[in-house]
């Protein structure tokens, strides 16, 4: 009430803005959540793939909302082992993707259908990886194929025909690793409060804050390095603009590789402001620091 008297709905609202950067808030509301693969809040469901025992697993959350594994299917995957590089390496990709779109009308060699996945996706691309064409897929209806694939990830067309059945693959992740891993002791409480004080920097104009989450060796989807990025924000912030973001279905995913503190986080995001308007998907890619700090690597 004091806040109101003194300035109105906009002073409540700021508070809650600060209020959501508290990270005993979220830890508080994580207490009870499934962690072992990451914060999801747009999908219930995940396909894992292991690439050292090849096999694609599918995983739905239960009535308890923790994540249980469904089928695990054997799989055919790249001929030579490592993550992929370049076009025609003949290796899966190791990262989180989503799937596309699902083509029904393909080749009989590649079975019933077949789901494309985003590969190459932000993180592959702000590091030189090219190729694409990275599949689910099924096997030749008629004719023998080869243990391996040129890095898709094969099954068999019974089994990715009752995959089809039992997924909406406009909704979901896949996770392509060397091995299925869980991360249940990640501090996702301290990424979460971080994210949205970094929110509350951008939101309410406040340049030196909002530049302390990203790293120096940030790079933006289209190329743009850290010290481009920091000038074109300062032009931006100097117009004190009034701003509105709202973020929804956020989702923080322990990133495949060998960088364990890498993340990728993903939303829905609505900006207004006097000159710009924006509703869509948002990707961060950052590090948790050894002080569970964050700092952002890269954005789309």
């Amino acid at each position: 009430m004091d806040l109101y008297r003194q300035g109105g709905m906009a002073a409540i609202q700021k508070e809650i803005d600060h209020g959501f950067g508290d990270r005993t808030f979220w830890k508080e509301k994580l207490a009870q959540k499934d962690l072992q693969f990451g914060y999801y809040e747009s999908t219930n469901t995940l396909l894992i793939c292991e690439k050292n025992q090849p096999s694609l697993s599918l995983y739905r959350k239960d009535n308890k909302e923790r994540f249980t594994r469904i089928k695990t299917i054997p799989a055919f995957t790249g001929k030579f082992e490592g993550d992929k590089m370049n076009a025609g390496d003949r290796r899966t990709p190791i990262g989180v993707y989503t799937l596309t779109e699902k083509r029904e009308n393909v080749d009989q060699f590649y079975g019933p259908m077949a789901f494309v996945t985003s590969y190459p996706n932000l993180y592959d691309r702000i590091r030189g990886k090219n190729g694409d064409g990275i599949w689910i897929h099924g096997v030749p209806i008629s004719g023998d194929r080869d243990s391996f694939t040129k890095g898709c990830i094969a099954i068999d067309n019974g089994e990715l025909t009752n995959l089809d059945q039992n997924i909406n693959y406009k909704n979901l992740f896949l996770i392509i690793d060397t091995k299925t891993k869980t991360y249940g002791n990640v501090a996702y409480d301290a990424i979460i409060s971080q994210l949205y004080q970094w929110r509350y920097a951008w939101k309410y104009n406040d340049l030196q804050a909002y530049l302390s989450f990203y790293d120096t060796t940030f790079v933006r989807f289209d190329g743009m390095e850290y010290f481009d990025f920091k000038n074109y924000k300062q032009r931006i912030f100097e117009r004190k603009e009034t701003k509105e973001i709202f973020f929804t279905n956020l989702n923080i995913i322990p990133y495949p590789g060998d960088r364990p503190n890498l993340f990728m986080v993903t939303f829905d995001e609505v900006y207004t402001s006097d000159k710009h308007n924006f509703t869509g998907p948002k990707i961060l890619m950052l590090l948790l620091n050894s002080d569970n700090s964050i700092s952002i690597i890269s954005e789309q």
